[in-house]
C-alpha cells in the first residue's frame, strides 16, 4: 500500500476525511498536533524501496546529526575498499627537532580521535609519548603541537559561534587530546559567596556566580572565541551538587601541547620554553574544485620517537552514532578527504558526493557543509536519505553499519525513546537535534515483521514545541499499521 502525503500536514488535515485513507488520516493529524509552523518532512519505504508513506520528501530540511549517517557511511566504504587507511596511520607521534638546547618536541596528529591524557589511562596514551622523550632527554625548548596534516579548518561553515564555548563547538583538529574537551567542576560556596570552581590551569576564571540558598543551580557560562577566560554567572545552591560544565577547547594542538609539557616536568624533564602550536593554513588549492596540493609544514622525514595505536574504525564508527559525537565525526570527514585530497572538508564532501552517485541518490538533493550536523548550512531530502539507508543495507558492510546506530529504548540517543512501546528494541536510527530542528532516520520493524526504511525532519519547530513526540508517535503508528 502506498500513501502518499504531498502537502503540509495543517493542510492535510483540513482535507475532507472522506478523500483520506486511515493512515494518512492518521499520522497527518498526529503531526498537525504539533501546532503551526513546524515544517515536516517524511518517507518511509519497504525492502523493495515501495513508498508506504510520504510527507514532502523532496523538500530540503536541515538534517541535524543526521549528518553522520552519510559521513559514517562513506568513512566505512572507504574503509573496506582499502581506501581509508587502517587506524594506525592516523596515530598521534612525538620526534625531536633541532640539537642542543634548541631541540623541541613535536607532537604530531594525524585525525586519531582517541588520544588521552587522562590519568587512568589504558590505550592510545599521551603519557607514552611523553615516556619516550623522557628517555631520550632531560631537557628541551619548545613543545609545540603540529596539526599540519590537516588544514586549518577548526569550525565548519554554518556552525553557530555561540557554541564554540561548548564541547558542540569545540575546535577540529589533525592533534586531538580528551576529545578536545576540558572540564570544570563548580561547587557551592557560603550564602552569598562566589561558587568554588576547578578545572585546569589552561584556563582562568571571572567568577561572577553566586551562591544561594537551596539546592537549585542555575549556572551559565562563556568564553570569547579563542579567549582563555571562562566568564561564569548565575547561582547555585547551597545543598546542590557540584555542577560539572565541559568546556570546548579552541586550539586543540595547543592544548595538547600544554598537557605534554606537564607530563614531561613530572617525569623531571626541564622545559625552557613554551607550549605552542603549528598549523597548516586552509588555501584555495585546498579546494576539491580547484584541485591543488598543499603539503604540511612539519618535517616528516625526521623519525619519531614513539607512535600510537588508535583503536579499531568501528569502535569510532560506534561513538559517532550511538552517542552523537560530533568531534569523532568531524576527524573521520576529514580522514576520508586523505584518500585523495589535502584532508579538507572540500574533499571529505566530495567523497561523500561520489559515494551517492553510486548509490543513485540526486546529488541535488544532499548539500552538506560538515560532518556532524553543527552546520545550519547542511540540507538533505527525506527521499535521500532515505535512498542511502537502503543502498547501505544492501552493502556487504551495511549490517556492520546498522549495529553502530541507537537502538530505540536500549542504548545511545534512543536509549529512553521508544521504550516499553512497539518499536523497543525494533528501530535503528540516528537522530539529530540542532536549533528548531528534529531528525530521526534508519530502519523499524512493523508489526508484520516486514522491515521499513524512514527519514523523518522537523524544521522551523517553534520553541515551546517538542517535536521529537510527534515523530515517535507517527513512526508508531506507521508501524502498527504495516
Amino acid at each position: 500500500m502506498r500513501l502518499i502525503l504531498a502537502l503540509a500536514p495543517l493542510a492535510l488535515a483540513s482535507t475532507p476525511v472522506a478523500a483520506q485513507e486511515p493512515l494518512d488520516r492518521e499520522v497527518a493529524t498526529i503531526l498537525a498536533e504539533a501546532g503551526p509552523g513546524t515544517r515536516w518532512g517524511v518517507i518511509v519505504t519497504d525492502a523493495d524501496g515501495r513508498e508506504v508513506l510520504t510527507v514532502d520528501p523532496d523538500k530540503r530540511f536541515i538534517p541535524a546529526s543526521n549528518t553522520k549517517i552519510f559521513t559514517t557511511a562513506v568513512a566505512m566504504h572507504a574503509a573496506t575498499q582499502g581506501a581509508l587507511p587502517e587506524p594506525e596511520g592516523a596515530g598521534a607521534r612525538v620526534r625531536l627537532e633541532g640539537k642542543g638546547k634548541a631541540q623541541d618536541v613535536i607532537l604530531e596528529g594525524r585525525g586519531d580521535a582517541h588520544l588521552s591524557a587522562a590519568a587512568d589511562c589504558a590505550t592510545d596514551c599521551l603519557s607514552v609519548l611523553a615516556d619516550a622523550v623522557a628517555a631520550k632527554t632531560r631537557r628541551v625548548r619548545n613543545v609545540v603541537g603540529d596539526d599540519t596534516a590537516f588544514p586549518d579548518q577548526r569550525w565548519s561553515p554554518g556552525m553557530s559561534w555561540n557554541n564554540i564555548p561548548t564541547r558542540y563547538g569545540t575546535g577540529i583538529s589533525a592533534l586531538t587530546v580528551d576529545a578536545n574537551e576540558i572540564t570544570a567542576s563548580v561547587a557551592p560556596g557560603a550564602v552569598g559567596a562566589p561558587p568554588i570552581v576547578t578545572l585546569p590551569a589552561y584556563y582562568t576564571v571571572r567568577n561572577l556566580a553566586t551562591t544561594v540558598a537551596g539546592d537549585k543551580a542555575e549556572i551559565g557560562y562563556d568564553r570569547a572565541p579563542n579567549g582563555r577566560e571562562l566568564l561564569l554567572t548565575g547561582t547555585i545552591g547551597a545543598d546542590a551538587k557540584p555542577e560539572e560544565l565541559k568546556l570546548g577547547v579552541d586550539d586543540p594542538a595547543h592544548y595538547a601541547a600544554w598537557r605534554l609539557v606537564e607530563m614531561l616536568r613530572a617525569r623531571g624533564v626541564k622545559v625552557t620554553g613554551d607550549a605552542l602550536s603549528r598549523h597548516r593554513p586552509m588555501l584555495p588549492t585546498d579546494d576539491p574544485k580547484t584541485r591543488g596540493d598543499t603539503a604540511p609544514v612539519g618535517k616528516p622525514g625526521i623519525p619519531s620517537l614513539a607512535v600510537l595505536q588508535p583503536p579499531p574504525l568501528g569502535e569510532t564508527l560506534r561513538t559517532v552514532n550511538k552517542v552523537s559525537q560530533n568531534l569523532y565525526s568531524e576527524l573521520l570527514l576529514r580522514r576520508v578527504g586523505c584518500i585523495s585530497g589535502t584532508c579538507s572538508i572540500g574533499d571529505g564532501q566530495a567523497a561523500v558526493a561520489a559515494m551517492l552517485v553510486q548509490a543513485g541518490v540526486d546529488p541535488g538533493a544532499v548539500a552538506l557543509s560538515d560532518g556532524s550536523g553543527m552546520s545550519t548550512y547542511n540540507r538533505v531530502s527525506p527521499r535521500a536519505t532515505a535512498g542511502l539507508l537502503r543502498w547501505i543495507a544492501a552493502q556487504p558492510w551495511g549490517g556492520e553499519w546498522r549495529q553502530t546506530l541507537p537502538v530505540g529504548g536500549i542504548d545511545g540517543t534512543l536509549g529512553r525513546r521508544f521504550a516499553g512501546t512497539a518499536l523497543a528494541q525494533r528501530i535503528f536510527a540516528k537522530t539529530g537535534s540542532l536549533n528548531a530542528t528534529n531528525a530521526l532516520a534508519g530502519y523499524m520493524i512493523a508489526a508484520s515483521g516486514r522491515e521499513l526504511t524512514f527519514a523523518i525532519y522537523a524544521n522551523d519547530v517553534p520553541e515551546s514545541v517538542r517535536a521529537t513526540q510527534f515523530m515517535d508517535r507517527a513512526l508508531l503508528a506507521i508501524a502498527a499499521a504495516n
